[in-house]
């Protein structure tokens, strides 16, 4: 179990609480109840007849059940954004959130599951379990380096999308307010100098989509400094960042990292030095991430940069992943996807970059309520998504 919080102030008749009160969720039935002939076709005795035709042909249950579009929210709530360890019932209202997201969005009907953290193996064999009843599961909010093998195992195992969403979601939205920020600068990515603050899930992700993309000069780094080859404090994960990044060998702390760099992107949390910035190439992209407070704030960042973007959205360019996931579930699901690959993620950040017609230096992403995102991210999915043969239940042996 994990320590509790402090206790913030709780009034329950502020805004806040009052728009949670009863949860943000509930089940409404998509066929009509009225009479004792639609009982007899919704459950017994009709019910048998659709129930023994997926006993035999177990992909028609996509058709027949509400699996073809419902995703399980999975989390223990051990990394939640901004709040950390709070456990299971304290992640429960941001997991209640997220499946409001899925649902607005992108049309996705999804189930918050919390669950006791465990063993890497405990936590998978009970998502295992549970898989038969959903068309895709999102992971979110498991502490880093858990994530990356949980994420790893579930993929190799169900026959369903497997998406960890503060990994991959993150990393597809900075790509596509990348892909419009060197529009706006007459640049291409692969000739920047990239640096990236923080080394735990979105850290990693990003910088393995962005290397995907072209990306050559990526340089990470922890609270420690520059993830390098040199360091003999490394995790398995951070060694095998090193192995593939800091091309030009840049030892020392973010701050060495940081001169003549022409893009920062962090997503680690804490305070980057306004010096360290102004180190910076001119004319250089800052994208500070950590919510509630910027790495950098954009006042500071703006006096040193040319495009400026933050996690919140009371400035402009907010990477929001909002942007991505409802897209990329409901292409997924469309499609009958059996999992997510690095070309749909690739497509989807094209896809939300395209959205802007006309990028700014103030607009290199495209609203959280532009209707036209969840639609282009899932046609961009839906096209390059692979299907193929599903095992019955949706999981193999363990």
């Amino acid at each position: 179990m994990s320590a509790s919080p402090v206790l913030p102030s709780f009034d329950p008749e502020s805004p806040v609480f009052r728009a949670h009160e009863g949860g943000k969720l509930g089940v409404h039935a998509t066929q009509r109840l009225a009479d004792r002939s639609d009982l007899s076709l919704l459950y017994t005795p009709g019910v048998a007849e659709v129930s023994l035709a997926v006993a035999a042909d177990p992909s028609l249950a996509s058709r027949y059940t509400a699996r073809g579009n419902t995703v399980a929210v999975v989390s223990d709530g051990t990394a939640v954004l901004g709040l950390g360890d709070i456990g299971p019932l304290g992640a429960l209202p941001v997991m209640e959130g997220k499946a409001v997201l899925f649902k607005h969005f992108g049309g996705v009907d999804a189930v918050p599951v919390v669950m006791e953290t465990g063993t890497v193996d405990e936590i998978v064999e009970a998502v295992a379990r549970i898989a038969p009843s959903y068309g895709g599961i999102n992971l979110e909010d498991i502490s880093a380096p858990r994530c990356f093998e949980i994420e790893q195992r579930l993929v190799e195992r169900l026959d369903i999308p497997v998406f960890h969403d503060d990994q991959h979601g993150t990393a597809v939205v900075v790509l596509a307010g990348l892909h419009n920020a060197v529009t706006v600068l007459g640049r291409r990515l692969e000739a920047l100098r990239v640096v990236v603050a923080g080394a735990g899930a979105a850290g990693v992700a990003v910088t393995r989509l962005l290397q995907r993309a072209g990306v050559r000069d990526v340089v990470v780094c922890d609270s420690r400094g520059v993830v390098s080859t040199g360091r003999a404090d490394l995790p398995g994960h951070k060694r095998q960042l090193a192995m593939s990044t800091n091309p030009r060998g840049i030892t020392g702390s973010l701050g060495d990292a940081l001169v003549g760099a022409d893009c920062y992107i962090g997503v680690s949390g804490g305070v980057v030095p306004e010096e360290q910035v102004a180190s910076m190439a001119p004319d250089g992209i800052v994208f500070a991430l950590a919510n509630p407070t910027p790495e950098v704030h954009p006042d500071v960042a703006h006096r040193h940069a040319a495009v400026v973007a933050t996690g919140r959205s009371d400035f402009p360019n907010q990477i929001n992943n909002v942007l991505a996931f409802p897209g990329i579930f409901r292409g997924a699901l469309d499609a009958g996807a059996t999992r997510i690959t690095e070309a749909m993620k690739l497509a989807a950040a094209r896809a939300i970059a395209d959205v802007v017609t006309e990028p700014a230096a103030d607009r290199v992403v495209p609203s959280v309520f532009d209707p036209g995102v969840a639609e282009a991210v899932a046609g961009a999915v839906r096209a390059l998504a692979p299907t193929g043969p599903r095992r019955t239940g949706g999981a193999a042996a363990g």
